[in-house]
């Protein structure tokens, strides 16, 4: 996997903006996915980072990168504990709410609607998205917006903005080690 494939799907996260950003990878072998994983969680842990693959699916990786304690903040407001607990997770904890996810991933090719929460959605957000079916929305960026729309407008303009100039750096030559900040 290129950096370059990082940068482009996961610039708002490695710049601290965002919770966790996933995207989808083809790997020649498991080899080279344990390899390149390997090889980035030892570029990104000193800034808090973590990339783990969250599930194999017709030759393709759902790679998941992360803050693990922006993660343990976003998954332990109370809104989103509540939901949480409806969909089948008893644990508040990073881990085992990963480990639920994981599974909940391997037996569908859906993605779970609370899958919003672990991208750093907000909660109200994803709890509009399950209640309306994804439906009667006031606006759609990086998700459906049911909350407040002028923050999530400003957020998806921050997002783009932070994108757009990650990537311009990445193709001047930045590793993704120095495009990643400390959090």
């Amino acid at each position: 996997m290129s950096e370059e494939v990082l940068v482009r799907h996961c610039a708002p996260t490695l710049m601290g903006l965002k919770t966790g950003n996933m995207f989808s990878c083809r790997f020649a072998t498991k080899e080279e996915e344990h390899h390149s994983l390997t090889e980035l969680n030892r570029k990104l842990r000193s800034k808090g980072l973590r990339v783990i693959p969250l599930r194999h699916l017709k030759g393709m990786t759902l790679v998941y990168l992360y803050r693990p304690s922006r993660l343990q903040k976003d998954l332990n407001d109370c809104q989103a504990v509540r939901l949480l607990r409806t969909m089948g997770y008893q644990q508040e904890s990073v881990n085992l709410c990963l480990a639920v996810l994981m599974k909940k991933l391997r037996q569908s090719e859906e993605f779970p609607h609370e899958i919003g929460l672990f991208l750093g959605y907000p909660p109200e957000d994803v709890c509009g998205f399950i209640q309306h079916k994804g439906g009667s929305c006031k606006c759609v960026g990086s998700w459906k917006v049911y909350g407040d729309e002028n923050k999530a407008r400003r957020t998806f303009e921050k997002y783009k903005r932070c994108t757009e100039l990650c990537c311009s750096l990445a193709a001047k030559g930045y590793r993704v080690e120095h495009l990643a900040v400390s959090g």
